[in-house]
């Protein structure tokens, strides 16, 4: 049996540069000066809040060439005539117990007041962390939205004949490996706690889905039937996964117990029925399937019953994705020798095309639903992208060579 290393024994991975390209519809536009006293710390704070604010697509930052801080007296019609709506100010302190004050405030230079002021005490290391969560203060505060930047992704690296799983920030940041594998890690999903993934891996020399905490690492099998075992996903509430198995000959959907237990057979077809995903309000399973003769994507009740067709536009469409709200379907469809990621609107069925790329895979929302993480090939690598919901806005994470595939945002709550 090949052998596992998990999260607790495993040193932080490479990091990750940031990419940003493209322009917004409607953009905030926000003046930020640096933080004092941060670059005597470990972290660029207000370089990290600009980055996750421009990554949002509904914010457009400037640099403030001005020495300002929290407790600065600004001119705000000056700034106004600058063409700002807001300014971001702050400072870093290193305290003498060693953790540091990250404090900031934000004002509206529209109608000349105040509008955020707050102060986080934390440790060196969870300094990038208090970047992201000032950035999602902001952002709420700016556009009346949740910002995504203080959740987690999880992706497979694989490098060689070697592959692992890696936790990291939503930027790609502050990665962690949580599994180490001489043989293929594939289909990482999150519980809705935030707390465990399920995954496949071959390990044992076949398709075994697990789940893993990530807090202790301790990790569990919970599918390993005869056959295949894979495309594990956690319905709303966490108690149950729907899985692809093989166990009563070609590939077909399953529910069971999250922690393992009996399947229950969903679908019965003369195709392949795999990819399954909970509609958010645990309803519906969404899922491939070729019983039409072609891979298209397909809805059932969570509970069986009858099957509807969901995608119609092409004759190749994998790898369903839906919005946190219910209203989007996000996909892979192959367009000619390119395979694209797609958008499609639930309720009225309008689909339009969010990449200009040819090999993209494993679509993965944000849980606010502005952004979605995705697989591509760029210049002979497998690399993550997130883009907004609108195709406007692209952010390429880049990782020093490792190729990245199977990307997958975690939920709220970190």
């Amino acid at each position: 049996m090949a052998s596992a290393s998990t999260l607790a024994a495993l040193p932080v991975a490479a990091q990750f540069r940031v990419e940003i390209s493209g322009v917004g519809a409607t953009q905030v536009p926000l003046f930020v000066a640096a933080f004092r006293d941060e670059a005597r710390s470990a972290a660029a704070v207000s370089q990290i809040v600009r980055a996750d604010l421009e990554r949002s697509g509904l914010v457009r930052t400037q640099t403030a060439d001005a020495a300002l801080d929290e407790r600065s007296q600004v001119d705000l019609p000056q700034w106004r005539g600058r063409g700002a709506d807001a300014l971001l100010a702050g400072s870093v302190s290193r305290l003498a117990d060693g953790r540091f004050d990250v404090r900031y405030k934000l004002w509206d230079a529209v109608k000349g007041d105040e509008l955020l002021g707050q102060s986080k005490v934390v440790l060196a290391a969870d300094l990038r962390l208090a970047a992201h969560r000032v950035a999602d203060e902001i952002h709420e505060k700016l556009t009346g939205e949740r910002g995504v930047n203080a959740t987690r992704i999880a992706y497979v690296v694989r490098e060689g004949k070697k592959f692992s799983l890696h936790i990291a920030d939503a930027d790609g940041e502050g990665g962690q490996v949580a599994l180490a594998s001489p043989e293929p890690i594939i289909s990482p999903a999150w519980a809705p706690d935030g707390k465990r993934l399920a995954y496949v891996s071959f390990e044992t020399q076949k398709a075994v889905v697990w789940v893993q905490d990530l807090t202790s690492g301790e990790r569990r099998i919970v599918a390993a039937f005869r056959g295949s075992n894979s495309a594990p996903a956690w319905s709303p509430d966490g108690k149950r996964l729907a899985v692809t198995l093989s166990q009563d000959g070609l590939a077909q959907l399953y529910t069971m117990p999250a922690a393992g237990g009996t399947p229950v057979r969903l679908t019965t077809s003369s195709g392949i029925d795999t990819e399954p995903v909970f509609a958010p309000d645990g309803r519906h399973i969404y899922f491939v399937s070729d019983r039409g003769g072609g891979p298209q994507i397909y809805r059932v009740g969570a509970a069986g019953g009858g099957v509807e067709r969901v995608t119609y536009r092409g004759d190749y469409n994998i790898s369903p994705a839906l919005s946190p709200d219910g209203k989007l379907l996000a996909y892979i469809t192959r367009q000619g020798s390119a395979y694209r990621l797609m958008l499609q609107e639930l309720e009225g069925g309008a689909v339009q095309t969010l990449s200009d790329t040819q090999n993209d895979e494993s679509p993965s929302f944000a849980p606010n639903g502005r952004l979605i993480v995705y697989a591509t090939r760029l210049q002979g690598a497998d690399v993550l992208m997130t883009t907004t919901v609108d195709g406007k806005i692209k952010t390429r994470l880049l990782s020093g060579g490792a190729d990245m595939r199977e990307p997958a945002w975690g939920p709220y709550g970190r």
